[in-house]
């Protein structure tokens, strides 16, 4: 390229060439400067953007956990149903009940009983109650008990029970805030007084249960209900082993399990504190067994 047009024009040459040359110069440098400004402004608008990316995609992989032909990951889509609210008015706290049939009173607000859950991936991929949205009694960490309607009857032997009832979306999935459950205790029939400290640390077990079968086998629920505990990184955590395979869960969400044979599997998890030992409170290990069919 001729240099010229990079220079101050020569006093000496003709005007109109002197005119041409200054105008093609003015020309390029603009050209040039342009083209200068753009990068820049391309180096300003998109770093931030990619860098996010980046960090996003590194914690989706964070957050799942293979092993083997296992999958473990959290369930983020789910409807929130954050200002709900389920209060257990009976049976009372420490109530001692003579008669084995216990009437549960519940009030609920902002959330329906047996309506479907439509929201979230889970509502077509995992299995579903075919009854809508329900309660999730259960009673001394025993397997939970579905209810569909705020009152009802259950016969219960004579025993000290700890009941803990929260509020599930219809694929099982519980609404993990403190308005949305209720833990307490009582006794039914004569027996033996007994109190237990609830403020303590512990975790009860909720899904995966029973059998599962055809398409239900693909994606698993894991869901547990942790109560007067925080988990995190540097806080408690929740252990959970799939067939001797160990898992370390540092967020309270619903998981979903991928991966899994048709056949019987076990399913244990474990309330760890920050030293990552075995919580020491009524319930803070719970093993079960879950069944898949291909139909």
């Amino acid at each position: 390229m001729d240099n010229t047009f990079l220079t101050l024009p020569n006093i000496k040459t003709s005007p109109m060439k002197t005119f041409f040359r200054l105008i093609a110069g003015l020309t390029l440098m603009t050209f040039l400067y342009a083209c200068e400004e753009s990068h820049n402004e391309i180096q300003e608008t998109d770093t931030a953007p990619i860098a996010d990316t980046l960090s996003s995609a590194v914690q989706d992989r964070e957050d799942t956990v293979v092993a083997g032909a296992l999958k473990l990951y959290p369930l983020e889509d789910s409807p929130s149903f954050n200002d709900a609210i389920l209060t257990l008015n009976t049976p009372g706290e420490k109530g001692q009940l003579k008669n084995d049939k216990v009437h549960f009173a519940y009030d609920i607000k902002n959330y329906e009983l047996s309506k479907p859950t439509v929201e979230g991936s889970c509502a077509i991929d995992c299995a579903n109650s075919g009854q809508g949205q329900h309660i999730h009694l259960i009673l001394n960490n025993q397997p939970y008990l579905a209810k569909y309607t705020p009152e009802f009857d259950e016969t219960l032997a004579p025993g000290h029970y700890i009941a803990l009832s929260f509020l599930s979306r219809s694929y099982h999935e519980s609404i993990k805030h403190y308005e949305a459950y209720d833990l307490r205790q009582f006794t039914v029939g004569k027996v033996e007084e007994k109190e237990v400290d609830l403020t303590q640390p512990m975790l009860f077990y909720s899904r995966p249960k029973g059998e599962y079968k055809g398409k239900e086998t693909k994606k698993i629920l894991l869901d547990f209900y942790v109560v007067n505990a925080t988990l995190g990184t540097n806080d408690y955590r929740v252990k959970a082993t799939i067939d001797g395979t160990v898992f370390m869960l540092k967020s309270w969400k619903g998981y979903l399990i991928e991966g899994l044979s048709i056949g019987d599997h076990s399913i244990k998890i474990e309330l760890l504190d920050k030293e990552g030992n075995l919580v020491k409170s009524p319930y803070a290990a719970t093993e079960r067994k879950i069944t898949l069919r291909s139909e």
